[in-house]
């Protein structure tokens, strides 16, 4: 089964608990695949937060099995779905537990960095 990948270390958690980092503070990763476009493309850059509101039909980082997920979030009858944007993944819509969500994605900007493609979510 297809994921989406993205470029950060397998436990993102046990890193940041040993950084300067704080656990709660935002952090970046790279998208690796297509199963998110159109919305997000191949390359650019996410900025996920571990303390932001999680709601319907937002953009989140989830733990699955041995890894990490980058998926919407759909909340429907009190159950957590998450799915790809591209209809070509539409297949791997899966539940979750409230639990395994582990951020928010805040903002992305493109691979080429620009200001000017940067685009905010709330």
């Amino acid at each position: 089964m297809s994921q989406t990948k993205v470029d950060f270390i397998p436990d993102i958690k046990a890193e940041l608990e040993q950084s300067s980092c704080s656990g709660s503070e935002p952090f970046a990763l790279q998208v690796l695949d297509d199963s998110m476009e159109p919305e997000f493309k191949k390359g650019c850059i996410i900025i996920v937060d571990t303390s932001a509101t999680v709601k319907h039909e937002c953009y989140v980082m989830a733990r699955v099995e041995n890894g990490y997920i980058f998926r919407q979030l759909l909340i429907e009858d009190g159950h957590y779905f998450i799915a790809p944007l591209n209809e070509a993944y539409l297949h791997e819509k899966r539940e979750i537990e409230f639990d395994q969500l582990e951020g928010v994605i805040v903002q992305q900007a493109g691979a080429t960095g620009r200001r000017k493609d940067r685009k905010r979510y709330e």
